[in-house]
C-alpha cells in the first residue's frame, strides 16, 4: 500500500487527549439534535461519589507528559449537586477540566463565580440559531436563546473562557453566517460546530450533504486563516476538515514534515476512539458520546485499560482497517472519517463516512 498523508499514524493508543463524561443525563430541555436522549430526572445509577473519584484518578492515572483533559457533560452538569466539588477534586489531581451547562435559569451569575473558583478551564454554551425563533425551537424551552446569550455575556466579563458549540445540520446550515455574527459579539474563546450524526433524537433531523460540507470546511477555513474571526473555529464528527488544511499547507509549498509537525493544531488522527473516550452516566465507556457502543464499564475495569486494550478501540484506532473508500483514501491518518456517522448509517463503525465530500473522488483514493 502506498504512502499516506503524513509522517505518522496518529495513533492515540496509550491515552486520549480528551476524557468526556456525562455525570448525568438530567436536563431541563428538550433538544431536537439530543444523542443522549435527555430526561427531566436524574438516573438512580449514575455513578456514586466514591465511584466519581475513583473515574478521577483513573483519568489522571493514564500519565504522559500532560494528563487527559476533561470534559464534565450531560444532560445538563448542573443537575449534579456535586459538580464544583468534581471540578475540584479533578483539578486536584491535575486534570484540565472544562464544563457544557446548558442554557436555563440554573446557570447564574453565582454559578459562574463558583465555577471559576473552582479552577474551571472552559465553559462551553450551546448556541443553535441567530435568535430566539430559530435557537428556543431547536433547545425545545421558550426563552433559552435570552438566557444563553445573557450568561455567556456574564461569563465572558467574569473572565472564565467560553467556548459556544453550534450544531450543524440541514435546518441550521443557512443560518451559520448569522450565528457566526452573534458568536463574534460575544467575546468567545472558540467556535465549535457539531456537525449531526444522527443518534438519540437527533435521528429524525435532516444532514447536510458532502457538497454542503465541502462548501462549509472551505468557509471555515477562510474565517480560520482570513483573521474574519477573533477566535479559532473547531469542528467535531467532521475529520475531513483537516485533509482540507493539510492540501491547503502543500500548495502554500510547506513540507509535510513542517505541516506533521503542527499536528495539534489541526487534531489530525484524532476521532472516536482514537484520543477521544466518553464515560457514559452509569460508566458505561463509548469511543464518542456520538458512537453508542459499548467498550466497557468503569466500574468494572479502569478507564486506562478500557481505553487501551478493548478490541473496539483498536479497531477505531487502526485507519488501514477501515473498508470503502475511507479504507482506501490517501488522508486516512490524519481523517479517518467520522466512524460515528459511519456507524450511523450503516451499522459497521469501520465503514465509510457518508459525509465525506472526497469519498466520491477517484483522485483521492488509493487503489
Amino acid at each position: 500500500m502506498s504512502a499516506t498523508y503524513g509522517v505518522s499514524e496518529y495513533s492515540y493508543d496509550r491515552a486520549p487527549l480528551m476524557v468526556y463524561w456525562e455525570i448525568t443525563r438530567a436536563c431541563d430541555l428538550a433538544c431536537v439534535h439530543c444523542r443522549a436522549d435527555a430526561v427531566h430526572n436524574r438516573h438512580p445509577l449514575e455513578l456514586n461519589p466514591d465511584e466519581c473519584d475513583d473515574l478521577l484518578r483513573s483519568i489522571a492515572s493514564f500519565g504522559g507528559q500532560r494528563p487527559p483533559h476533561l470534559v464534565i457533560t450531560g444532560g445538563d452538569p448542573l443537575r449534579r449537586p456535586d459538580l464544583i466539588g468534581l471540578i475540584r477534586r479533578g483539578r486536584e489531581l491535575g486534570l484540565g477540566v472544562s464544563t457544557t451547562p446548558a442554557g436555563t435559569p440554573r446557570f447564574t451569575s453565582d454559578v459562574v463565580d463558583r465555577l471559576k473558583s473552582a479552577g474551571l478551564s472552559t465553559v462551553a454554551l450551546s448556541l443553535d440559531g441567530s435568535s430566539a425563533e430559530h435557537h428556543d425551537a431547536f433547545r425545545g424551552v421558550s426563552g433559552s436563546f435570552t438566557w444563553t446569550l445573557r450568561i455567556a455575556r456574564e461569563t465572558v466579563r467574569k473572565g472564565l473562557p467560553l467556548q459556544v458549540n453550534t450544531m450543524v445540520t440541514a435546518s441550521t446550515l443557512p443560518d451559520l453566517p448569522a450565528i457566526f455574527e452573534v458568536v463574534r459579539d460575544l467575546g468567545v474563546s472558540r467556535w465549535a460546530l457539531f456537525f449531526l450524526v444522527t443518534t438519540g433524537r437527533g435521528k429524525t433531523l435532516g444532514q447536510i450533504t458532502p457538497a454542503d460540507c465541502r462548501e462549509l470546511t472551505e468557509w471555515i477555513a477562510h474565517l480560520n486563516q482570513s483573521g474574519a474571526a477573533a477566535f479559532p473555529i473547531k469542528t467535531t464528527e467532521a475529520p475531513h476538515v483537516r485533509r482540507h488544511y493539510y492540501e491547503q499547507q502543500l500548495s502554500a509549498g510547506q513540507t509535510d514534515g513542517v505541516i506533521c509537525a503542527n499536528r495539534a493544531a489541526y487534531g489530525f488522527g484524532v476521532r472516536d476512539g482514537n484520543g477521544i473516550v466518553f464515560v457514559s452516566h452509569t460508566g458505561d465507556v463509548l469511543p464518542s458520546g456520538f458512537l453508542p457502543i459499548k467498550a466497557g464499564n468503569v466500574r468494572e475495569t479502569p478507564l486506562p485499560h478500557i481505553y487501551r486494550d478493548a478490541p473496539l478501540m483498536k479497531q477505531l484506532r487502526a485507519p488501514d482497517s477501515f473498508t470503502g473508500a475511507c479504507g482506501r483514501c490517501v488522508a486516512r491518518t490524519i481523517c479517518g472519517g467520522s466512524r460515528a456517522r459511519a456507524y450511523a448509517a450503516t451499522g459497521d463503525p469501520l465503514a465509510t463516512d457518508p459525509l465525506c465530500p472526497y469519498a466520491t473522488d477517484a483522485t483521492s483514493l488509493e487503489y
